[in-house]
Parts: structure tokens; C-alpha cells; sequence
């Protein structure tokens, strides 16, 4: 824990803790703003979750918001006005503004994408309002768990732009109806939990936060306790044939494991499965 503390703890707007082996707990934490995301808070979480991705002691990462009204209630607007890009004003000539813009977006959207990219997997926790932001950022999570309470909306619509920093390309491949998704993008109405199960955006609802912080714990220990290198793989490996047709994938997958499967964890699983006990996988 004091190495963890040492290594993370430097972060303003996240508490990093590890409530088990191998195990991160990551809070978006600035409760009284309802986790509302400036500038600074997605800065730190692309640094925040690129250092996670590549620590040896990590294998699992939960994702929740601090404090019981939001995880997130998405961009804070009123930071975000008082900025260059939505104040406007620019001297610049057009090509040289949008470059600014564009740059900026890529930033942010670098930024979110971290969770996605992190080699760990991410199990995110919603609860609360969970706007605009919320989505995009459980849309890069790998296992999405909702408390009861949750209630989420695609909110861009209603601030006048199109979301940008990635629910509208990844939102329609977390579920498997096209036409809800452009239901929830264009009215930027709310949904809540159990309509969020319905369609398949979580796979789990509890009845408070606390129980659904509790059940992804619980599923953190027990994916900490397989092999990493499975597991990671795993991970990159449905990504991958999430984004790709079925023979690139396989393809891949063969390169992927022609390397993977030198690994000692196979014989370690194989073994602890005929003595009845539990393996123990080194770093990766």
C-alpha cells in the first residue's frame, strides 16, 4: 500500500487504492463538482491510466465516482465556456483555429482513450448521474456494473455539438440496437439502469452503490487471481475482433498466441488443476 500511495498518490483529482492483490481502485473524485471533467481531471486520467496499463503489480482496474450523487455529471460546462475552444474570439485565421480545435479534441479524446487502451482490464462502476462524459469513459471500460439509482444521458445535443470524444463510435458497438442508440444520441434523454441492462450497455444492477462497487471488487479479485498473460490477451484479442472481420482476427489471434502460449502460466494452470490448488502466476 505505501508503494501504491508513493506511485499514485500524487494525482489531485483520482484516489488510487488497492483493496486486494493486483488490484487498483481508481475514484474520480471531485464530489462536490458531481465529478464534472475539466481540463486538468482528463490530463491526469490518460497519465493516471497509461502508468496503470504497463505497472507489474496492477492486473485489474475498478473505475468508480466519489461520493453518492454522480459518477460523473459528464463536462464541467461553466470551465469549459471560459476556455479558447467554446469562447471563442480567436484572431487566428479559420485553418489555424480548426487546427487548434482539432488538436484539442485529440488530446481529450487520447485522454479517455486511455481506459480502453490500458493492457488491464477496466470495470467500470456507474451510479448516480452519469452524463456525457460518464458515457464516453464506460463505453472504454471492458465490464460495466450500475447501481439501481444510475441515471445517464448522451448530453451533447443539448450544449449544441455532437459528442466527439468517442460514445457515437463506440457506443453503437457496446450494444446490439442501432436504432436505440440513435434514440438516446439525438434526444439526449435519460435511460437509467434497468434500461441500460435491457439493452445489453451493463451486466449487472444493484440495488445501492456500495453493493455494485462491492460486486466489482469481487470480480477484480477473481480475474486477478488468472494469468495475466491470458487474460491481457484475452483482452486485446476481443478488441481487436471487435473492430475487424472474423478472418483478420483469427489471423491475428494465431500471431498473437504463436508468441503468448511460450508462456510457463499454461503449465501452471494446467498443473494446480490436477493437484486441486490454487496457481500463482508471475509479474508481467
Amino acid at each position: 500500500m505505501a508503494q501504491l500511495a508513493q506511485a499514485y498518490g500524487g494525482y489531485k483529482h483520482y484516489l488510487v487504492t488497492s483493496p486486494s492483490p493486483f488490484v487498483v481502485h481508481v475514484e474520480i473524485n471531485r464530489p462536490e463538482k458531481l465529478n464534472a471533467f475539466k481540463e486538468s481531471m482528463w490530463l491526469e486520467l490518460g497519465d493516471l491510466f497509461r502508468k496503470l496499463s504497463t505497472d507489474p503489480d496492477v492486473r485489474v482496474i475498478v473505475l468508480t465516482g466519489a461520493g453518492d450523487r454522480a459518477f460523473t455529471a459528464g463536462l464541467d460546462v461553466k470551465a469549459a465556456s471560459e476556455g479558447a475552444v467554446l469562447k471563442g474570439g480567436s484572431k487566428l485565421d479559420g485553418a489555424r483555429t480548426a487546427t487548434g480545435n482539432r488538436r484539442h479534441v485529440y488530446e481529450f479524446q487520447e485522454s479517455v482513450g486511455a481506459v480502453e487502451k490500458c493492457e488491464k482490464p477496466v470495470i467500470c462502476v456507474l451510479h448516480g448521474i452519469s452524463y456525457g462524459l460518464a458515457v464516453d469513459l464506460s463505453c472504454c471500460a471492458d465490464v460495466r456494473i450500475a447501481a439501481k439509482d444510475t441515471r445517464l444521458a448522451v448530453k451533447e445535443v443539448d450544449i449544441g455539438l455532437a459528442a466527439d470524444i468517442g460514445t457515437l463510435s463506440r457506443l453503437p458497438k457496446s450494444v446490439g440496437n442501432f436504432s436505440w442508440v440513435k434514440d438516446v444520441c439525438l434526444t439526449a434523454r435519460e435511460f437509467g439502469a434497468a434500461e441500460a441492462l435491457a439493452v445489453g450497455f451493463v451486466s449487472q444492477v444493484h440495488e445501492t452503490k456500495a453493493a455494485a462497487v462491492d460486486a466489482a471488487l469481487k470480480m477484480a479479485g477473481l480475474i486477478a487471481t488468472k494469468s495475466p498473460v491470458a487474460v491481457q490477451g484475452t483482452k486485446e484479442l476481443l478488441n481487436y475482433g471487435r473492430d475487424h472481420k472474423v478472418d483478420e482476427s483469427l489471423r491475428y489471434t494465431a500471431v498473437w498466441n504463436s508468441a503468448a502460449l511460450q508462456t510457463t502460466d499454461v503449465q501452471a494452470a494446467l498443473l494446480s488443476g490436477i493437484q486441486k490448488t490454487k496457481p500463482r502466476f508471475e509479474k508481467l
